[in-house]
């Protein structure tokens, strides 16, 4: 990869590849693999599982890269294709729905500026979501593994699970107190 292309954003690479340059899609792949391997991980729990699908992801992203507007961002387009791939995966699985309709009420989530104390408070929420992540509601595990493990906007976590930003807000909310009963009925707090 020359500096030339390593500047290029992921929107100019998928324009390229959407002109024709199948080369490019490599330099998607190398940017995408890893963080769509932590998060099939997470979401799906097993790793023959998640490389498999991941596969799936790219090979699906391949063939629909003209779709892909590139005056949008690139990171929610591929992650919104590997969402529906992981829950079809996991439909399969269970053989019954995953994700039903959701009737939350919309509330805003507030934010405050971070201190030394919501970094290590992340860093332990992190640890007990790990822990907990296979008894986690799946429609409230996968904002928290977006949120905490990919660093995800609100604004992006709204566009891959095609929900409102409010909602997104909600599921985090509620999630975390799931997330909460379930470490104290294991006694994960120190």
């Amino acid at each position: 990869m020359t500096n030339e292309t390593a500047n290029e954003t992921d929107e100019m690479v998928a324009t390229r590849v959407q002109d024709g340059d199948a080369d490019a899609f490599a330099m998607l792949v190398e940017r995408y693999e890893d963080k769509l391997m932590r998060y099939a991980r997470k979401f799906l729990r097993d790793p023959d599982d998640a490389k498999d699908i991941v596969q799936d992801v790219f090979i699906k992203s391949y063939e629909n890269i003209q779709s892909f507007d590139a005056t949008r961002r690139f990171s929610p387009w591929i992650y919104r294709i590997a969402h529906n791939e992981f829950v079809n995966a996991i439909k399969k699985r269970s053989r019954g729905p995953v994700l039903g309709i959701d009737f939350d009420v919309v509330f805003p989530h507030l934010t405050a500026g971070e201190t030394a104390d919501d970094t290590a408070l992340e860093r332990d929420t992190k640890r007990i979501l790990e822990e907990c992540l296979d008894e986690l509601d799946p429609k409230y595990r996968e904002p928290l593994v977006l949120y905490y493990f990919e660093g995800l906007s609100y604004k992006d976590m709204a566009d891959i699970l095609r929900i409102p930003m409010s909602t997104v807000g909600v599921r985090l909310a509620r999630g975390k107190s799931q997330l909460q009963k379930i470490a104290a009925e294991k006694n994960l707090y120190e």
